[in-house]
């Protein structure tokens, strides 16, 4: 398995890791628990050393799933989980609000070291920038996890360049996570650069579109009722349907290359820069196998150059996320 190292940081991961969110969360109704701890397992026997979790995924069932399938092989792996989320009283006990208040991360962290049956928790990530919390307090709190040997690296999700900044000034951010794919290229623009500058890893959740980006998924395809791309307004029928387009770029360089649009879109990202590490989600061992395949893509300059043009000219149709969860993100 290649390994990586997340920007100037010595936490060293395999080159792609494991989104585990949709095992219980998010997609559909919760996978199958001990389905689901077989394939953690595979994807450790596979060399995968890197598995994303948080609290609110469930909430807490995803977390209690990752810490019951890793428990084996704990000094193996490195697991990253989120604090940030909260139940909303406005919004029937749904887990909407935004909470990093420094007492509640330190409450979050005692919750996600008991679920995930460790002492340490090796990345910890602020899921989404609370704007009623100073970016540096949330940064303090988690220096004094870190100090206290609860915590081993600082994460964000999804926030503005600034928040990094005033951040890593408080304590070294190690790897910041965002969406970040063929149909979703904000990143480029100014975080990036940032990154580069500062030395921080990047790890782009969604690097296969949420699915779109590896073909199965169809302008007539019906998602299950708890399926969180009902609301996505990339993924209405139309948008899917325009959307295409991108899919089909994908497939043609697929075929030339013996490979899945899937591999395409992976290698495609794991050549942007040496520090991404993304973390596609599955449920399914042969999609874990597909995903791990994208490693043996070798995208010369060519390929990555018509890739480039070619998808250039094609607009993606839809907001990625409704305005509502939208607005969380880039504080």
């Amino acid at each position: 398995m290649q390994k990586r190292k997340l920007g100037n940081s010595n936490l060293e991961v395999s080159a792609l890791g494991l989104g585990c969110m949709g095992m219980s969360f998010g997609l559909g109704p919760p996978a199958d628990k001990k389905e689901m701890i077989s394939l953690i397992r595979s994807a450790v026997e596979r060399g995968v050393t890197f598995f994303d979790t948080a609290e609110v995924y469930g909430p807490f069932t995803n977390e209690e799933l990752v810490g019951e399938a890793l428990a084996p092989f704990r000094d193996r792996v490195v697991i990253a989980t989120k604090f940030g989320f909260a139940p909303n009283p406005d919004d029937g006990g749904k887990w909407t609000a935004l909470n990093s208040r420094p007492e509640h991360i330190k409450e979050v962290a005692e919750g996600s070291l008991k679920r995930l049956k460790t002492d340490v928790i090796d990345l910890f990530y602020q899921h989404r920038v609370d704007p009623n919390v100073p970016i540096e307090d949330v940064a303090g709190a988690v220096k004094n996890l870190i100090q206290q040997g609860k915590v081993k690296h600082f994460g964000l999700s999804e926030p503005g360049v600034q928040t990094i900044r005033r951040a890593h000034r408080v304590q070294p951010v190690t790897a910041v996570q965002s969406e970040y794919s063929l149909w979703w290229r904000r990143p480029e623009e100014e975080m990036l650069p940032a990154l580069e500058e500062l030395g921080i890893g990047f790890v782009p959740f969604s690097p296969l579109g949420k699915g779109f980006l590896t073909g199965k998924i169809t302008e007539n395809t019906k998602f299950d009722s708890t399926d969180f791309r009902n609301i996505v307004p990339r993924f209405t029928p139309e948008a899917r349907k325009a959307n295409q387009a991108l899919v089909d770029l994908l497939t043609n360089i697929a075929e030339r290359k013996k490979a899945t649009p899937a591999q395409i879109a992976l290698a495609w990202l794991l050549a942007q820069r040496s520090w991404i590490v993304p973390i596609p989600g599955t449920t399914k061992l042969h999609r874990l196998e597909e995903n791990l395949g994208a490693l043996a893509v070798k995208l010369t300059p060519d390929d990555l150059r018509e890739i480039d043009s070619a998808s250039s000219k094609i607009k993606v149709e839809g907001a990625r996320y409704p305005e509502r969860l939208e607005q969380m993100t880039g504080r």
